[in-house]
C-alpha cells in the first residue's frame, strides 16, 4: 500500500500545519503540503499527505475521507503518480492569430 495520499476539496483557508495536525491522529505524517495557486497565493483546495506507512495511510482514508471541515466534506484516497505533461505550454504550431503570408 502506498503512503502518499491525496486530499481534496479543503477549506481554502486550511494550511500545511493544519493539514498535518488533522492527520496525525492516525500515525506519523512525514510531509502535509496544501497547493497553493502560484499568481494569487491562495489555495488550490487540495493538498498532498505522506504517512510514515501503509497501514497509516489506509487508517486515514478511513478515518478522513467524507468528514466535513470548515463546511467542506473532504475527499481522501491514495495518491496517483504525477503524469508528465509535454513541455512548452502552448501546444504546436499555428499562426497564433497573426498575419498570414501567402506564396503565389
Amino acid at each position: 500500500m502506498d503512503n502518499k495520499l491525496y486530499v481534496g476539496n479543503l477549506p481554502y483557508s486550511m494550511g500545511d500545519d493544519d493539514l498535518q495536525q488533522h492527520f496525525s491522529a492516525f500515525g506519523q505524517v512525514t510531509s502535509a503540503k496544501v497547493m497553493m495557486d502560484r499568481d494569487s497565493g491562495r489555495s488550490k483546495g487540495f493538498g498532498f499527505v505522506e504517512m510514515g506507512s501503509g497501514d497509516e495511510a489506509q487508517a486515514a482514508i478511513r478515518g478522513m475521507n467524507g468528514e466535513s471541515f470548515g463546511g467542506r466534506e473532504m475527499v481522501v484516497n491514495v495518491a496517483r503518480p504525477r503524469e508528465e505533461r509535454p513541455a512548452g505550454g502552448f501546444g504546436g504550431g499555428g499562426n497564433r492569430g497573426g498575419f498570414q503570408r501567402r506564396s503565389y
